[in-house]
């Protein structure tokens, strides 16, 4: 978020870049994702095991240069499930005979091993990665994915490979020119390694599980995780090395999650830049992208949000946090709560400045975390007295939590806009600021939640919810979610 005096014009970017290794048009009957709040594309929302199964299947592939750590066997077991998946789904999707990649190579970055991949020395080469030069896979043992296991789980080693077979696959099927952006081969691959999931999360595989709720929310974690730094417009070469933000990675594995791998041909970069809209990926010169939480923050966002939408009723905005529990039709939901009842907003100033504060510890294991992890938790408070307002809708179920992910979304991109508010500056949403809400509603939900700040189980559901908010507007929420 950016606050500025209006001494000139204020452009936002809410959209961050991805670091890995490295609306879709399909067809066949759709699967509708927003049938029932409680399935995940289709599927029941429900919590189970996820990860290894301890009758899993032997893996079918040697790893080449491996130490026999359990780590290479785990990367191994992937790679034999991955191939597993590709050779009943690649004829299916590409009318052609499936080839597995030719080796599986391991390496330690973190020693002295005199080792290449790919034409690279392995030393510090803290990454995985396929190979199209001679059509191969390989990992760091030492650090990436011990830390991807320790961090999300066995699943997470899994979908990180899947992401490269992804690679492998596009390749053999020629489904890319040398020129095509990185953007767009990333895109592709995080579809590719969605559509697999799917294949787990089913049953269908041999050695992996995957529950549709906390194990599936793991893994959205740890896909946010691999993500570029936010650049200013001095760093961003448009088409360099680029591989999407958290919000676009996340919504290119819900298209192959959802849709199968037949709509991961799809993405190219003309989907790509409609996906994106007028949205800017970079932070301007003077920016930081954050504005500390502060009574003065939040009268300026419920100023603007006033503004952009105009109710005819705007709600009362409190910082008397205690309020909230004597509202009669609705339960607190701090650190923001709305009382329909007297239409206010109530806000545990405090609270809310605790969890805008970015943190080096959730950092260090890709957790985003920043100023508008706590500022689209107030905007889904406003939205709730939207829809209050509106009538004629519940505010205390769970097609509500998701009509409020979906009018934040709405807002989040009106909000991209610089705003002039009353008190004389300017508010925008900066660059960085779309991925600390899409975090937020992975890892606590609250701005994915109804009147009493209830939430649905399923991270996947909030965030779809909140992207069709984002490339929709008011009225596709609520014919969504009535």
């Amino acid at each position: 978020m950016s606050r500025r005096p209006i001494t000139g014009p204020v452009f936002a970017a809410c959209v961050m870049l991805l670091v890995a290794s490295c609306a879709t048009t399909v067809t066949g009957q759709p699967v509708s994702v927003f049938d029932d709040p409680f399935k995940v594309a289709g599927m029941p929302a429900v919590d189970g095991p996820t990860g290894l199964r301890p009758d899993a299947e032997p893996p079918t592939r040697e790893v080449e240069n491996t130490d026999g750590s359990e780590i290479d066997e785990l990367a191994a077991a992937a790679i034999s499930d991955i191939e597993d998946y590709w050779e009943i789904t690649y004829p299916e999707t590409f009318d052609d005979y499936f080839m597995r990649v030719k080796e599986l190579i391991s390496w330690d970055a973190s020693g002295l091993e005199n080792s290449e991949f790919c034409g690279a020395f392995t030393y510090a080469l803290v990454n995985a990665g396929y190979c199209f030069l001679d059509h191969t896979i390989g990992w760091d043992r030492s650090e990436l994915l011990p830390g991807l296991r320790d961090s999300f789980g066995d699943i997470a080693v899994a979908n990180v490979l899947a992401h490269e077979y992804g690679h492998a696959i596009h390749h053999q099927a020629r489904i890319n020119e040398k020129d095509t952006p990185t953007l767009v081969v990333e895109q592709q691959a995080d579809c590719f390694a969605g559509a697999y999931m799917r294949w787990v999360a089913e049953g269908n595989s041999p050695r992996f599980t995957l529950s549709t709720g906390d194990g599936l929310n793991s893994l959205l974690a740890a896909v946010i995780s691999f993500r570029d730094p936010v650049l200013s417009e001095d760093e961003f070469a448009p088409g360099a090395d680029e591989h999407g933000s958290a919000f676009e990675r996340i919504t290119a594995f819900q298209f192959g999650f959802t849709d199968g791998a037949k709509s991961c041909a799809a993405i190219d970069e003309k989907e790509i830049i409609q996906r994106r809209g007028d949205l800017p990926v970079e932070l301007q010169r003077d920016q930081t992208g954050e504005w500390p939480v502060s009574e003065e923050s939040v009268n300026a966002v419920v100023d603007a949000l006033d503004t952009l939408f105009a109710p005819a009723d705007p709600p009362t905005l409190s910082f008397d946090a205690s309020m909230a529990a004597d509202c009669p039709d609705a339960r607190p939901s701090p650190p923001v709560s709305y009382c329909p009842a007297t239409n206010t907003i109530a806000v545990d100033l405090e609270d809310l400045e605790e969890m805008g504060k970015q943190s080096a510890q959730a950092e260090a294991i890709g957790v985003i975390a920043g100023d508008n992890t706590a500022y689209s938790i107030l905007v889904s408070r406003y939205m709730l007295a939207l829809q209050h307002e509106r009538g004629g809708v519940a505010l205390d179920n769970a097609e509500a939590a998701l009509r409020t992910a979906c009018l934040t979304g709405v807002a989040t991109t009106k909000m991209t806009e610089a705003v002039t508010t009353s008190d004389g500056n300017t508010i925008a949403l900066t660059a960085g600021d779309l991925d600390e809400a899409v975090s937020g509603l992975l890892t606590n939900g609250l701005a994915a939640s109804d009147v009493n700040g209830d939430t649905v189980p399923s991270g996947f559901s909030r965030m779809d919810a909140f992207r069709n908010g984002v490339l929709g507007d008011e009225e596709r929420c609520f014919k969504r979610f009535p």
